[in-house]
């Protein structure tokens, strides 16, 4: 029997692009329907988020993110631009945030097109690694687009002409991850319990492996 989990992903964060070679591991090795449902990152998602936090968890985070890299042989540094438009030293995050709904909507649509796993593979990299400057610019993303399959000009022309449908789908993922009973991302959500972080895959694989999680065959 082939089981399913939700994937609750964010192109802004390191977290997701940490935890995304993993995920498709799984979904290449085990019979398992990885669900990848796009969206926005909290500091979009949630109004003021980055004025209430405490000012030392950027850095930590950084931190982590550089360690946890280190030991998983992926590359990583700052995104160059930043994938969300804000004010760094105020924490104010402006309506307009360009980069981050283009991304997003083009998740979506790598989604509905059968290849959201492949386009996130693909795209994360070109944002986290610390490799790419001006990953917004020039070919990166049609070239990386290419590599999952997918044409960028044909998921352009559907998130341009589809909008509203895909903002639709997005919003209503947002209510499924705060439905879950968690807010962040990467969250994974196995039969109604969520799994967050890119520390609770193995968590979730012994979750899934208690209801008869199997191997694809050869």
């Amino acid at each position: 029997m082939t089981l399913a989990f939700d994937l609750f992903w964010s192109f802004r964060s390191p977290y997701s692009y940490l935890a995304t070679p993993r995920l498709i591991e799984i979904s290449q090795r085990y019979d398992v329907d990885v669900r990848l449902r796009p969206v926005y990152p909290l500091a979009v998602r949630v109004d003021g988020f980055f004025k209430r936090q405490n000012p030392k968890w950027p850095m930590y985070t950084v931190r982590d993110c550089f360690r946890t890299a280190q030991m998983l042989g992926m590359g990583f540094g700052p995104p160059r631009p930043d994938p969300i438009v804000m004010n760094m030293a105020t924490g104010e995050v402006p309506a307009d945030q360009p980069y981050i709904r283009r991304l997003t909507h083009l998740g979506q649509a790598a989604v509905d097109a059968g290849r959201g796993l492949a386009f996130i593979g693909e795209v994360a990299p070109l944002i986290w690694s610390g490799e790419v400057d001006g990953w917004n610019t020039g070919d990166h993303l049609a070239r990386a687009t290419e590599r999952a399959g997918l044409d960028l000009a044909v998921l352009e022309r559907t998130a341009q002409y589809e909008a509203d449908r895909i903002e639709a789908v997005i919003q209503e993922s947002h209510k499924a991850l705060d439905d879950s009973g968690h807010w962040g991302v990467p969250t994974m959500v196995f039969q109604g319990e969520p799994f967050f972080g890119q520390d609770r895959i193995e968590t979730l694989l012994w979750r899934m492996g208690q209801h008869g999680l199997t191997e694809r065959s050869a």
